[in-house]
């Protein structure tokens, strides 16, 4: 008999997702938290009501695909590419510290507990680095959709360095598989790379004028329009993964960018966010939970495991931050950058299962791997919401706040015939203020965005 538990198994995570994000949002913490938390709760970690199916897996793989997609949508292409070459110093350096990172923590407590692994010791350390190396964009896109400061210039910036910290991620680790196993070539997965983007580049062009074309000829608002534009990111996303061995939410996101350079962008945006919200994304985000199951671990194991991540959420913010800062950017959009980048999310236990299957980490090492992604996915949005609001008051914008809202307290028609005392007025010229940080609005000659400094006339 056809069993149709996956309906119960569907019905509790929206219903469990949706409580308990809106728990977490009462306590000034992200949504997403409560997602990850009906995850762990529900999952073999903790309660076990709900174990990993193929349903799910496949449920949450178009989830992300699905949330990347609508962030490439929403993404500014031309302030993606101010902040480029921003973007690969913030990635590089932000792979190159948790690398060092996690091989010198590996180092001290790796002795005597790699029996039966093929790789050398020296390989085994290296490996736990790799692992740090990775960065799980899709918590750190829906927080800050959630604040509302996906288009500033940090989200920018953490979204391009998550995309090249991702090629940079699949370069380290195929550099780590080829000098263990001489049939993995370093030329090929290059060349691969550089394929998959030369590629893309040559079907967005081409799509992008289709589609233009065809949405310009055609009356507003069709259905069509959003099945044709999901087709296409589909289509780049499994061509990224099956071809080229990049990872699929990195097609999903170039698609996004592709018809964000479109007229049908809002409309488009509108359409996947409902589609995200009402069903993949909570999926998502509750499958990383269902995912995580905690092996025994001794005293030795467990000081490991501190250590792991604390080094873990050190190392992204330094390293990252560190790239931010020789970049250009102003401390606070450092800080911010680097926060954006702790989430290791799944893309540890990807790149954890495919080291244990080739033998570079012993059993030993998979359970604070696992704390590692469980913790920092969960610091990762609450510490993002944190630095975002209380930075605030390092911005220029804030500083230009409070002289409008001290010129508000006199003529409240400045900002709100309502506010009538200075607090309100203050309150509410924030609030307005705040949408557009980073934006490039209320610029002064004192602060100009790393990507837009000009010589005064």
């Amino acid at each position: 008999m056809e069993s149709y538990k996956f309906l119960l198994d569907l019905a509790l995570i929206l219903l469990s997702t949706k409580l308990l994000g809106l728990l977490t949002r009462r306590i000034q913490m992200p949504q997403v938290v409560g997602a990850l938390l009906a995850g762990l709760i529900l999952g073999p970690a903790m309660l076990n009501v709900i174990s990993q199916t193929n349903f799910i897996k496949d449920s949450a793989e178009i989830g992300v695909i699905v949330l990347m997609f609508t962030a490439g949508m929403e993404t500014d292409v031309n302030e993606l590419k101010k902040s480029g070459k921003a973007s690969f110093v913030i990635a590089l350096i932000g792979v190159i510290v948790p690398l060092i990172g996690g091989y010198l923590v590996a180092a001290y407590f790796n002795r005597g507990m790699a029996s039966g692994l093929h790789a050398s010791l020296f390989l085994q350390n290296i490996f736990i680095g790799v692992i740090l190396t990775a960065t799980s964009v899709s918590i750190t896109v829906e927080t800050l959709k959630e604040i509302g400061k996906l288009k500033t210039h940090s989200g920018n910036a953490i979204l391009g360095a998550a995309i090249i910290d991702d090629i940079l991620g699949i370069i380290a680790l195929t550099i780590v598989t080829s000098m263990a196993d001489s049939s993995v070539s370093l030329g090929i997965v290059m060349l691969k790379i550089v394929g998959f983007f030369i590629f893309a580049g040559v079907v967005g062009f081409l799509f992008l004028k289709f589609y233009r074309w065809w949405t310009g000829h055609s009356e507003k608002g069709l259905r069509r329009h959003s099945i044709i534009a999901f087709v296409f990111c589909l289509l780049l996303s499994f061509c990224a993964e099956q071809f080229f061995g990049v990872a699929d939410i990195t097609g999903a996101f170039v698609a996004g960018l592709v018809l964000s350079m479109t007229e049908k962008r809002a409309y488009l945006a509108s359409r996947f966010d409902t589609l995200s919200n009402l069903y993949l994304s909570p999926i998502f985000f509750a499958s990383i939970g269902l995912s995580v199951v905690l092996p025994g671990m001794d005293s030795r194991i467990i000081w490991f495991s501190v250590i792991l991540v604390l080094v873990a959420i050190v190392t992204k913010i330094v390293g990252c931050g560190m790239g931010a800062l020789v970049c250009g950017y102003r401390k606070y959009q450092s800080l911010r950058i680097g926060v954006g980048m702790i989430s290791r999310g799944e893309v540890a236990l990807i790149v954890a299962s495919k080291g244990q299957a080739l033998g570079f980490i012993s059993s030993h090492f998979i359970g604070p791997v696992v704390l590692v992604v469980i913790i920092t996915t969960i610091v990762t949005p609450i510490m993002l919401k944190t630095v975002f609001m209380r930075t605030m008051k390092y911005t220029p914008q804030m500083v230009r706040a409070r002289a409008v809202a001290a010129e508000a307290a006199v003529d409240p028609s400045v900002v709100d015939p309502d506010a009538v005392d200075r607090e309100n007025v203050f309150a509410k010229t924030y609030e307005k203020v705040g949408e557009l940080e980073d934006n490039g609005m209320f610029r002064d000659e004192h602060h100009v965005s790393p990507h837009s400094k000009k010589k005064s006339t």
